[in-house]
């Protein structure tokens, strides 16, 4: 279901770590830029300056078989450090070959916070599911297949 799976490192008592990946999407000048941030370390991070909205990726490619269902939720100490996940956290039954994309903001007034790849940015929490739904988001999932971050494919 989640590759790379790393239960040595990544498993918690109700929950799975997963990580930020290299890319996200920027806004400058009101328009998305894709940034990739294969060079920010944790010794070096690429900085989200207060208040400031990406997009971002998990490392993680995720295959949910359609008796599952998910949530996303960020990490708490990312949450006291002031980081922000814009709840948009749902995982369907079906959403397969994609990583997922996070919206995440600066909720500081006047600090920048860290992000650099391979960090833990939040954990997956797995929910089975009562039946199985009557249509699949493998079938109906406009995100799926989506191997890097994904801007709005929606309304705007």
């Amino acid at each position: 279901m989640v590759v790379p799976f790393d239960d040595s490192t990544l498993l918690n008592p109700a929950s799975l770590d997963v990580r930020l990946g290299n890319l996200i999407y920027v806004e400058e000048g009101g328009e998305f830029e894709l940034w990739d941030l294969l060079s920010a370390t944790k010794d070096d991070p690429w900085f989200l300056r207060p208040n400031e909205f990406v997009l971002g990726q998990t490392l993680e490619e995720f295959n949910i078989p359609d008796n599952l269902c998910a949530t996303f939720a960020l990490k708490s100490s990312l949450a006291r450090a002031g980081f922000e996940h814009l709840l948009a956290g749902f995982i369907d039954p079906g959403f397969n070959n994609s990583v997922l994309t996070l919206e995440l903001k600066n909720a500081r007034t006047t600090k920048s916070l860290p992000l650099w790849p391979g960090m833990r940015i939040g954990q997956i929490i797995f929910h089975e599911m009562s039946a199985t739904p009557l249509k699949s988001y493998r079938e109906s999932g406009r995100y799926n297949n989506d191997k890097q971050v994904t801007k709005c494919k929606g309304i705007i």
